[in-house]
């Protein structure tokens, strides 16, 4: 058994992907802006992780903007069969490299005819609408114009699944009475837990949750309690971070983003890493002490 198999899987609408899958944001470049520094690097990254099993890679043609579906299309088309690649829409970028709007139903249709285009494909698995009430962090507001578009095309057959991004549980109320919603996509990590509550209630209704940024928001005084565990459990922060989210609950998928084929690597062994008892409770405090000095 790989180690990436010991996490476990779940469904993503009818679709098996192990937990531990790979997020391909970081293979543009800086700033998510333009190409890698170095391209054959971003290949073999790609490679490495399917060949050690990966069949749930995240990704979006605003990545680059074009460049990290490229990459994949190259790296690993044409796709296995149990490959499952999710992207997003709703944004679009600058010529200076800046995140702007793309909502309306027209650059909604494109969005979803270049992710097609870029990645080779006639259907895509899942698209996620990332919500754009919130630039930083979900924010109240109607979703129901924008999802009305993906339904559209996914009864046209371009979009297998539907999934939500930065989002509220009011909203994911909202979009479930347009279409299935099948994952949701929001921050969550050690001490940002404001989605804790859906995540139990989204487990119940058998719904994937895919935290992203699984380190950030990090005081050096939290890093440092992160630290302290890694070190006695001879594992890396990250390692242990996303370790802590595998155990939080069963519909939680990890998407960990890199470049490097050495931290790939790393991020993958945390699927077999078990964390106990004790340094669960104290990386559950991480929480508690960024709440009482946020």
């Amino acid at each position: 058994m790989s180690s990436i198999e010991q996490a476990g899987n779940f469904k993503i609408g009818d679709l098996s992907v192990k937990r531990m899958g790979y997020g391909a944001m970081q293979l543009a470049g800086p700033g998510v802006f333009g190409p890698p520094k170095d391209r054959d690097s971003a290949i073999r990254v790609l490679r490495k992780a399917v060949e050690a099993g990966v069949n749930h890679i995240d990704t979006s043609d605003f990545y680059g903007p074009h460049i990290t579906n490229r990459l994949i299309r190259e790296a690993l088309h044409p796709y296995q069969d149990d490959l499952v690649i999710v992207t997003k829409i709703s944004a679009k970028r600058g010529n200076d490299g800046s995140w702007l709007p793309a909502l309306s139903a027209a650059e909604l249709t494109s969005a979803v005819h270049d992710n097609l285009r870029n990645l080779g494909i006639d259907v895509i698995d899942v698209v996620n609408f990332r919500s754009m009430h919130g630039l930083h962090g979900p924010a109240e507001g109607s979703i129901e114009e924008q999802l009305s578009v993906l339904a559209k095309l996914q009864q046209q057959g371009l979009i297998r699944h539907i999934g939500l991004s930065n989002v509220t549980p009011t909203q994911i109320e909202e979009g479930r009475k347009i279409c299935d919603i099948v994952c949701v996509q929001n921050q969550y990590n050690l001490a940002h837990r404001d989605d804790d509550g859906l995540i139990d209630s989204l487990a119940a209704d058998g719904i994937p949750y895919v935290p992203f940024f699984p380190l950030g928001g990090f005081s050096p005084l939290q890093s440092e309690a992160l630290s302290q565990v890694a070190r006695r459990l001879d594992a890396t922060p990250m390692q242990v971070a996303l370790a802590w989210l595998l155990q939080r609950s069963a519909n939680i998928l990890l998407i960990p983003g890199t470049s490097s084929s050495e931290h790939l690597t790393q991020n993958l062994a945390a699927a077999s890493l078990k964390l106990p008892v004790d340094a669960v409770a104290e990386l559950d405090g991480i929480a508690v002490q960024s709440a009482t000095t946020g």
